[in-house]
């Protein structure tokens, strides 16, 4: 971010930005564990969101520092989020918890009939 804010030749700053995507990416897919639900729940849809968002800094380099801003603000309010936010599902409207989310449990074990309660 400093880089951008303080005009470093784009030369220097592209290489890290191509590095921030590809770890973006990498990351979508250990977080995801490669599984749908993540993609529609509010964590999936934060980091999906940035990561767009840094994707159109190449295309719009002009107006980098505010797209930038706006990620720093998505990453801040996701980090901060509550449990029910976070796993909260936009395609179920409602929020489903994992082995590492809110009640710890994998609710597709419960649909199956896989246990649970």
């Amino acid at each position: 971010m400093g880089g951008h804010i303080f005009d470093i030749a784009p030369d220097r700053l592209r290489l890290a930005l191509w590095l921030t995507i590809g770890t973006g990416i990498v990351l979508i897919g250990l977080e995801s564990g490669l599984k749908l639900l993540w993609f529609h729940q509010g964590r999936g849809l934060m980091t999906m969101g940035k990561l767009l968002l840094i994707c159109l800094v190449p295309l719009f380099w002009e107006v980098r520092v505010p797209i930038l801003l706006v990620v720093v603000v998505i990453a801040s309010v996701g980090s901060h989020m509550t449990g029910k936010l976070r796993y909260y599902s936009i395609v179920y409207r409602e929020v489903i918890p994992d082995a590492s989310g809110p009640g710890g449990r994998v609710r597709g074990a419960e649909r199956a009939g896989c246990g649970g309660e």
